[in-house]
C-alpha cells in the first residue's frame, strides 16, 4: 500500500495553495453575438490546447427537499436550445431533474483559466435525437446502459458484472443494440450563460448573456 502524507500536513498547506492567473482580458467587446457561439469557440479553443475531456461539465441539481447534488457529465449536444447530456431516467441526477425542472451546469476548464456556467430549464431530449445519439455509442457503452441499475445499490461489482454478462447473452446475436426505454438525453434550456476568466489580483472577468423578454443582453459581473 502507498503511504498515505499525514492529513494535518495538507490541511496547513491549503491555505497557501493558489495559482496566479495571467490570462488575457475578456472584455465585452470580444464576445461573440450569441451565447451559442461563444462557448463553441471556447471549447474549441480548449480542443486546441489538449484540455482532456473539454466537453466534461459539472451537473448540479437538487432533490425535492432542496438537497443538492453534483457530479461530471458529458457534453453531447449544443445549439441554440441548450446543451445536452445523456443518462438513465431512473438515475438520482433524472429523478432531481424530474422535481426541480432546473439545472446549472459548468465547464471547468482549470489549464486555462476558464469556466463556463449554463442554467436554465431542462426538457428531455426526443426521442429521434436520442436514437441518433445512441447509434453512435460504442457498443460497450450501449450494453452497460442496458446492464446498470444507475444510482441504486448494489451489493458487489460482481452483481454489476454478472448483470453485464447476461446483457451480453441477451443480446449476442443482435447486431444493433436497441434504444433503452429508460434511457435519454436532458437539455438544459439556458436564461443565462456565464464566462469566467482568470485574472490578476483575483479581480477575474465575469461575462453573462442574460435572457430576457426583449432577448439576449451581457451583463458583466463583479468577482
Amino acid at each position: 500500500m502507498p503511504e498515505v502524507g499525514n492529513i494535518d500536513d495538507v490541511a496547513v498547506q491549503l491555505p497557501g495553495m493558489r495559482v496566479a492567473y495571467e490570462g488575457d482580458a475578456l472584455n465585452e467587446a470580444d464576445l461573440a453575438d450569441t451565447w451559442t457561439e461563444q462557448l463553441q469557440e471556447w471549447l474549441n479553443q480548449a480542443i486546441s490546447a489538449g484540455v482532456a475531456e473539454p466537453n466534461a461539465m459539472v451537473l448540479a441539481t437538487a432533490d425535492a427537499e432542496g438537497r443538492p447534488s453534483s457530479r461530471s457529465v458529458l457534453c453531447k449536444g449544443l445549439d441554440t436550445r441548450g446543451v445536452v447530456f445523456y443518462t438513465n431516467y431512473t438515475s438520482a441526477k433524472s429523478h432531481d431533474l424530474t422535481v426541480a425542472r432546473y439545472a446549472s451546469v459548468t465547464f471547468p476548464w482549470y489549464s486555462l483559466h476558464r469556466q463556463v456556467t449554463v442554467r436554465g430549464e431542462v426538457e428531455k431530449v426526443n426521442v429521434r435525437e436520442t436514437a441518433e445519439y445512441w447509434a453512435s455509442r460504442p457498443r460497450g457503452s450501449q450494453l452497460g446502459a442496458w446492464a446498470s441499475p444507475q444510482s441504486q445499490v448494489v451489493r458487489s461489482r460482481r452483481e454489476l458484472d454478472n448483470a453485464l454478462s447476461s446483457i451480453e447473452r441477451r443480446f449476442a446475436n443482435v447486431e444493433e443494440i436497441p434504444l433503452p426505454p429508460h434511457w435519454g438525453g436532458w437539455r438544459v434550456k439556458p436564461d443565462t450563460v456565464e464566462f469566467w476568466q482568470g485574472q490578476r489580483n483575483r479581480l477575474h472577468d465575469r461575462l453573462r448573456y442574460v435572457h430576457t423578454h426583449d432577448g439576449w443582453h451581457v451583463q458583466r459581473v463583479a468577482p
